[in-house]
């Protein structure tokens, strides 16, 4: 009986197990950097984070960002499962220490599941907006 029941634990964790592995899941991926160049690292914001810059901010967050980055920017928006690179949590201080023209790259350049905005948001205030925006997330 106990042969028995050890057989079926092991098939039943070996086919988790496969499962997991064709599926793509990965618990153990580690983050790859994300290198940004130095003339962004730089930038200063020219957009003055004001209460019409938050609403801007937050509008264009909505429409772009929301789904899979959640709304309070933790990585938990309806999209981020189907993510293969996880979203971040914002508010972490991983994101918050980073410049603000390093956030303003990202959010253009774009990368892996991080669609580029530059077409999508060609105005670069509203990208700025954004990025004032992001910062209203810090814990």
């Amino acid at each position: 009986m106990k042969t028995k029941l050890l057989t079926i634990f092991i098939l039943l964790f070996a086919g988790i197990f496969l499962v997991s592995i064709i599926s793509g899941f990965r618990p153990f991926q580690e983050k790859k950097p994300w290198p940004v160049p130095d003339n962004y690292k730089n930038m200063k914001n020219p957009v003055a984070s004001d209460a019409e810059s938050l609403a801007e901010g937050k509008s264009l967050w909505g429409t772009h960002c929301k789904s899979c980055h959640g709304t309070k920017g933790m990585g938990d928006g309806p999209k981020a499962a189907q993510l293969k690179t996880e979203p971040g949590d914002f508010s972490k201080n991983e994101t918050q220490s980073q410049t603000d023209g390093s956030l303003f790259y990202k959010t253009s350049a774009g990368r892996d599941d991080m669609p580029s905005f530059k077409k999508k948001i060609p105005d670069a205030d509203d990208i700025w907006s954004i990025v004032n925006y992001l910062r209203t997330f810090k814990k």
